[in-house]
């Protein structure tokens, strides 16, 4: 097991884990989503791409992935029959000391999961404010680790 910095053929490998994670994320939510999905989704994309990834491989498979730029963790993906199993919590614990500033995030307000984890390592929510994903609305929250 190891985590690794992103290379340009990982990018099928990135692509199935959020065709395969995202809809989880918003499975809270009272309203129906259709997946959009990321390499059709311009700003998620370029944002994706433009960030510093780091994948999580185990026996040359990947099973999660996370993004980050500046201060902002902008993805943590893992494939859902991977969960549970301390990938998500790799990839933050990975994450973290690389951040110089105060890291902060974005998340649905419904996943509580994920609030879970990051409320875990010390995030409190910060803001509250509405979003869309796929031209649906979303309400979404930011989520910051004072250092």
């Amino acid at each position: 097991m190891s985590i690794r910095a992103y290379r340009h053929d990982d990018l099928p490998a990135i692509l199935d884990i959020y065709t395969h994670s995202k809809l989880d994320e918003l499975k809270f939510e009272e309203k129906s989503f259709t997946l959009l999905p990321l390499e059709k989704d311009q700003v998620r994309f370029s944002e994706l791409m433009e960030s510093d990834i780091y994948l999580f491989q185990a026996q040359d498979r990947i099973f999660g992935y996370a993004a980050m730029c500046g201060d902002e963790i902008r993805a943590l993906f893992v494939y859902p029959q991977c969960r549970g199993k301390g990938v998500g919590k790799k990839l933050l614990e990975f994450l973290l000391p690389l951040i110089k500033g105060s890291p902060c995030l974005y998340v649905a307000s419904s996943n509580h999961p994920a609030k879970g984890l990051y409320q875990r390592y010390g995030f409190s929510v910060t803001e509250t404010f509405e979003t869309t994903y796929n031209q649906v609305p979303v309400t979404a929250q930011k989520m910051v680790l004072k250092k």
